[in-house]
């Protein structure tokens, strides 16, 4: 040891140097993913949002309410990016210890909670195509034109208006030999499936270009599996995000040694 503090290659200034830069360094760098942080809430909570409002529009559609849990999970995660990007940015400021202790908890606190919203969206994407089918088929074949069953009806036609689909697969769905879409000769898909550009289109499928004519079932899995890989995305990268803190975070704690514990030194009770 002595030898080594010593040596001529040892140079303890350098090192003092090469320390505060790795300082100063980590200070930037912690700041500036703080602002990312506080971007990345707003991402995390559109994101859940939209997956929460995506289920309550096609609720009906949906036999799992545990759906709902990887969007609440991201809004939860979002709340807590706030208060975890401003202690970010005040942490370096202030070279507080309370303050760099609590961002290390909330940033394990929320690598959790964004894993488990990712696990549960790419368990969910692939249970839910299967469920949307069975569910879809059951409403669509209860569809009644003459003697209208409300609760069918209501949901069949708004999955109809919002997506702009026809069908379940697309509009030949409808061409079934019942009385309630075969009349005169002519097969009637329901009023839901016009074009609103045509206001005299009666559902008459030998008209189709005033029909929708792609299935519902498609666009609803399409509009799924966006929310979901947005989801799962912005764990991926928040996630990043997070890693990069807590490591700019624990060169700063490395660097700066407890301050209550200094009475224990030997040389207080010498």
């Amino acid at each position: 040891m002595e030898a080594a503090r010593y040596s001529p290659s040892f140079n303890p200034s350098l090192l003092c140097i090469t320390e505060s830069w790795s300082r100063a360094v980590a200070k930037v760098v912690l700041i500036l993913l703080g602002f990312f942080l506080l971007g990345a809430a707003v991402a995390f909570f559109f994101s859940g949002a939209f997956m929460i409002l995506t289920y309550k529009s096609y609720r009906v559609f949906f036999q799992n309410r545990f759906f709902l849990l990887p969007g609440w999970l991201a809004i939860m995660a979002a709340l807590l990016l706030v208060p975890t990007s401003a202690l970010a940015m005040c942490a370096p400021v202030r070279n507080s210890r309370p303050h760099q202790g609590t961002l290390m908890y909330l940033l394990l606190v929320l690598l959790c909670l964004e894993a488990s919203s990712a696990i549960m969206t790419q368990i969910y994407s692939v249970k839910v195509g299967y469920q949307l089918e069975n569910n879809m088929d059951h409403f669509f074949h209860r569809y009644n034109r003459t003697a209208p069953n409300h609760y069918s009806n209501e949901a069949v036609d708004t999955i109809h208006k919002q997506l702009k689909c026809c069908g379940i697969y697309n509009y030949t769905d409808w061409i079934v030999a019942l009385p309630t879409h075969l009349q005169m000769g002519h097969f009637f898909a329901p009023k839901s499936c016009c074009e609103e550009a045509y206001l005299g289109c009666n559902g008459n499928i030998s008209q189709l270009e005033m029909l929708f004519q792609e299935g519902c079932l498609k666009k609803l899995e399409e509009r799924l599996h966006l929310v979901m890989q947005c989801v799962a995305w912005c764990c991926t990268v928040v996630g990043c995000l997070e890693m990069l803190v807590a490591v700019s975070n624990g060169i700063l704690m490395r660097e700066q040694p407890f301050q209550d514990f200094r009475i224990l030194d030997s040389a207080a009770f010498s």
